[in-house]
């Protein structure tokens, strides 16, 4: 049986280092992705605390979303990425799920447009991981969605 995982990706026309920014800045955050709190750093062993306020409806499987990602960074690239390890959601509601690695990648693409690719990973047989991975797939693309809005505007 195939485990899940996520792996998406947009073309911004933004460069990589203003797209990196956004990951790590408070007020972008907040702008792109919902954020409510945040603490993060960009540089190796930084912190990766992200909370959103919880939702209003319930999933049938993982309860109200929103909650705390939170993770370290292991190693921050300003021209290609970073890479955050031993990552966790602890939703408003439940158990934490993790742990789970996540990986955001810039790459040029063209002369005034990059690639910025999303990748998580991390998977126990159970019906709430596979539930999150269906739910944090629309929720990535929506992210995206809105990180190339801002970021073109």
């Amino acid at each position: 049986m195939v485990k899940p995982s996520l792996d998406v990706s947009v073309l911004i026309a933004a460069p990589a280092g203003r797209i990196l920014k956004a990951f790590f800045d408070a007020d972008a955050l907040s702008a792109w992705w919902g954020v409510a709190h945040s603490v993060t750093a960009p540089r190796t062993l930084g912190p990766y605390v992200i909370e959103w306020p919880p939702t209003d409806f319930k999933d049938e499987v993982l309860g109200r979303l929103g909650g705390v990602f939170r993770g370290t960074v292991m190693e921050f690239q300003p021209a290609t990425g970073f890479f955050v390890a031993d990552a966790f959601w602890l939703p408003p509601d439940g158990e934490p799920i993790g742990p789970m690695a996540l990986e955001v990648s810039v790459k040029q693409d063209g002369i005034d447009v990059t690639r910025v690719r999303v990748t998580q990973n991390g998977f126990e047989e159970s019906d709430r991981w596979r539930r999150y991975y269906e739910v944090i797939g629309f929720g990535w693309e929506r992210a995206l969605a809105s990180l190339k809005n801002l970021l073109e505007k």
